[in-house]
């Protein structure tokens, strides 16, 4: 199919005219003088080859060519606003498509108030939320599968930026039934000889070598007997007896039956729960989404 070559100026001057049906009412309209609306008519009667009104005094009606030409020249003309608009709304941010990563223990701390406050300011941008773990994030914001991650203790990345967003304390994850979850401090040597039950090292390196690093100051190397992806399954196998944790105090609004979650001594690591993001991403609602985060101190990750 051969290019049309209508100008808009053409389309536009054409459907005024067929709406006012009268040149001095549509130049008026358009804002300009008559001889220059009726020199965009004809031209464009010329690229259709025929005439698009007839002209009697007093009298401007529609051929049956111009009626055949006035709809779709409608619809070019809508399509065109329509798409101006978009496309102004996605390039400052107002719409568009966000594609953000948590880790499943961050559903119950920061993601739902900083998706509340976005939606709020930008409530035209569509969010498509993807619950992984801390290192397939990290992998898939270097794909640009994501484009936003919210992760635990991050490791440097030279083309990732990270914002601290949350910083809290760890605690012990025990059977309710266990005689120290009748305490309300457990010492972490206390729990040295007992099993211990967490993620694998592969999807949180950092998370997992802090964990273990509490254990070795305390003065004994956990005995790992089982691992579970997500902290909720460390929690039911805490409660089935097959071990203990030691997890972000964030998984106490778990509130799962049989499990006791209780304070550490001491009780001074934390751990760190950041924004990530491409650093040469060009995507502004990214820069919204940061501006939104509460912020805790920048990083340069």
């Amino acid at each position: 199919m051969q290019r049309p070559e209508l100008p808009l100026p053409q389309l536009h001057a054409f459907v005024v005219l067929a709406e006012e049906l009268h040149f001095g009412h549509a130049a008026a309209r358009l804002g300009i003088a008559q001889p220059p609306l009726s020199q965009q008519i004809r031209r464009l009667e010329d690229k259709v080859g025929h005439a698009l009104f007839s002209r009697r005094p007093g009298q401007v009606a529609l051929t049956p060519a111009g009626r055949e030409l006035l709809p779709a020249a409608r619809r070019a003309l809508a399509d065109l606003a329509s798409g101006l608009a978009a496309a102004r709304a996605i390039g400052s941010g107002r719409a568009g498509r966000l594609r953000i990563g948590f880790a499943a223990s961050l559903a119950l701390t920061v993601l739902p108030g900083l998706l509340r406050t976005f939606r709020q300011r930008f409530p035209d941008v569509h969010l498509d939320i993807q619950e992984m773990t801390t290192a397939p994030q990290i992998t898939a914001l270097r794909d640009k599968t994501i484009d936003i991650g919210l992760v635990r203790e991050p490791s440097p990345e030279p083309d990732l930026g990270f914002r601290t967003v949350l910083r809290e304390p760890f605690v012990a994850v025990l059977p309710a039934a266990h005689p120290l979850a009748a305490q309300r401090t457990v010492k972490l040597a206390d729990l040295a000889d007992l099993p211990f039950v967490l993620l694998p090292r592969a999807v949180g390196p950092q998370l997992y070598d802090q964990i273990t690093g509490l254990c070795v100051g305390a003065g004994f190397t956990p005995r790992i007997t089982q691992h579970a992806v997500e902290w909720q399954t460390v929690c039911a196998l805490v409660k089935t007896g097959l071990g203990v944790s030691l997890a972000p105090a964030s998984i106490r609004r778990i509130r799962l039956e049989g499990v006791a979650f209780r304070t550490v001594a001491p009780d001074t690591a934390r751990t760190r729960v950041a924004v990530a993001w491409r650093r040469n991403d060009e995507n502004p609602l990214i820069g919204h989404l940061l501006a939104t985060v509460s912020q805790d101190a920048p990083d340069g990750g």
